[in-house]
């Protein structure tokens, strides 16, 4: 039986991804969240979630709940076993902190002591908290790491996470039956590959990367840059900006330590690469392809001039990196307001990474990575000085299918047409199976998915708009489709497969379009 994992706050952005990570991680987690900066989707389930769900194809099991409120939080102790709790429910705005510090004080430190004082009552003593950078204040030195002195906070925010930090600190010293692991996190952005989860906060977002998305699609007329005058390169803040994704895998590594009654451990979680917001701004630029005017206002009071980390002993002891760099960062954005532009719509749309954004839905591209590449790019690529097929199936695939023409310059080609989706592959993946397997034998769990995954993306009629629409108001979006059959696929190959919007030569991806049949 899956473990159940509580993870509080987990509608939001970090939230969200690292349920999803939970999800293919073989837990179950259980998420609560009051909706502060989490959109209400259909029913009582967080849009967030309600995509999480139809990427994974699991059910989360979701509770409206404020941390504040102890009652509520008894109840769901008393229903549930959690293993571990991941903890990223509070309020999270530097700015506002300086604003409204009692707020900050009351939701962020209240609710973590009522929920420590829950979790001790059940019996539930593993942690993973999600802290921050903003602990180590201005910088000493560079790049962070762990030891370098905490609490000279310039917020009330990281004064929060700081004082949280302390109390957890003391609690395992006092009860050497708690384990912790305190995430200091750095500037996470980017999303999910698929599009269909990522930031895109309510109102003015706090964050940089949401705030230059908004402008490149027209949302907003400007980037307010605040305070060019920081001893940086360009005048601007430099921070450490970490992929989504990779901060979420951070978490399911912390919850791996926490097995080895660790007590309570610190790890920093970035990239160990500082950026600053102007070359943030350069980057959106080229990924998007449009200008994004700003304006240099006055500095943000609590903010330092520069701040990145020294990951290596989440490295040395998680066995965990920061893999997706700058350009996946920048490459897919989703945004509600955007339905042709370059982020896409964030569940009706396409996402970024499928390259082209129109209101057409295109097949994505597929490349293809690591063991097995030569042997299934040549069974795509259907040449025909390839061996005689082993299968009937294949045969008559032959007779009745024109071959897969490689793109200029390769061997094999890059994306697959709408005659050259499932009932195409099969017989191909037939060639590949292992000695004494029969043909497409269940090597995953769902090859019925995969089949109805594949058909419903290749019968959407003609140039199909790329919205909910086009499949009715139940149905997965586009991307989910395509980003979860992808994902199938890589499964059964036994290889990884994944889509990407950019083509290997780096020119805009072309629309595919049918070969000529041969004449008969």
């Amino acid at each position: 039986m899956a473990e159940e994992v509580l993870v509080t706050g987990g509608a939001g952005y970090i939230g969200s991804h690292t349920v999803l990570e939970l999800l293919e991680a073989g837990y179950s987690p259980v998420v609560i969240d009051n909706f502060h900066n989490a959109i209400r989707g259909g029913g009582a389930m967080p849009e967030s979630l309600r995509r999480v769900q139809e990427l994974t194809g699991r059910k989360v099991e979701f509770e409206e709940m404020d941390i504040l409120d102890q009652a509520a939080l008894q109840r769901l102790f008393q229903k549930h076993s959690f293993v571990a709790v991941i903890h990223f429910a509070g309020l999270k705005a530097v700015g506002e902190s300086v604003q409204k510090p009692l707020d900050y004080y009351r939701v962020n430190l209240t609710g973590t002591i009522q929920l420590l004082e829950i979790m001790r009552t059940h019996g539930v003593k593993n942690l993973v908290f999600s802290s921050s950078a903003t602990v180590y204040g201005n910088p000493q030195y560079l790049p962070l790491d762990e030891a370098h002195p905490t609490g000279g906070c310039t917020n009330p925010y990281g004064k929060s996470k700081f004082f949280i930090e302390e109390m957890i600190q003391d609690l395992c010293r006092a009860d050497k039956a708690w384990n912790a692991v305190l995430l200091r996190y750095f500037n996470p952005t980017g999303a999910h590959a698929s599009g269909c989860i990522g930031e895109d906060p309510q109102g003015i977002p706090n964050n940089l990367m949401p705030y230059v998305s908004q402008v490149a699609i027209g949302r907003r007329e400007a980037l307010n840059v605040f305070g060019n005058d920081y001893d940086t390169e360009d005048g601007t803040g430099v921070r450490d900006y970490i992929h989504v994704v990779d901060l979420a895998k951070g978490h399911i590594a912390a919850l791996k330590k926490l097995k080895e009654q660790c007590g309570c451990r610190i790890y920093n979680l970035g990239t160990g690469t500082g950026y600053s917001v102007l070359q943030m701004v350069q980057a959106m630029e080229k990924a998007s392809g449009k200008k994004i005017p700003y304006k240099v206002v006055a500095r943000r009071e609590g903010d330092v001039a520069v701040c990145y980390a020294n990951p290596s002993l989440a490295h040395e002891e998680l066995g965990w990196t920061a893999a997706l760099g700058l350009d996946r960062m920048c490459e897919c954005w989703p945004s509600p307001g955007s339905v042709g532009g370059w982020t896409g719509r964030m569940g009706s749309g396409l996402p970024a990474g499928l390259g082209a954004l129109t209101t057409r839905l295109t097949l994505p591209q597929v490349k293809i990575y690591g063991a097995g590449r030569s042997k299934i790019l040549r069974a795509l690529a259907h040449r025909p000085e390839d061996p005689p097929p082993l299968h009937g199936p294949d045969r008559r695939m032959r007779s009745s299918r024109p071959a897969l023409q490689p793109l200029a310059g390769s061997q094999a080609p890059e994306r697959l047409g709408p005659s050259q989706g499932l009932p195409y592959l099969k017989p191909q993946l037939g060639r590949l199976s292992p000695p004494g397997r029969r043909p497409w034998a269940p090597l995953t769990r769902s090859r019925a998915s995969l089949h109805s995954i594949f058909h419903r993306v290749q019968q959407l009629p003609g140039p199909a708009r790329a919205g909910r629409e086009a499949l009715g108001p139940n149905a997965a979006s586009p991307q989910a489709l395509i980003y979860t059959a992808t994902k199938e696929l890589s499964e059964v190959l036994k290889i990884n497969v994944s889509y990407t919007g950019q083509p290997a030569d780096g020119h805009s991806p072309r629309p595919w379009t049918e070969p000529a049949r041969p004449e008969s």
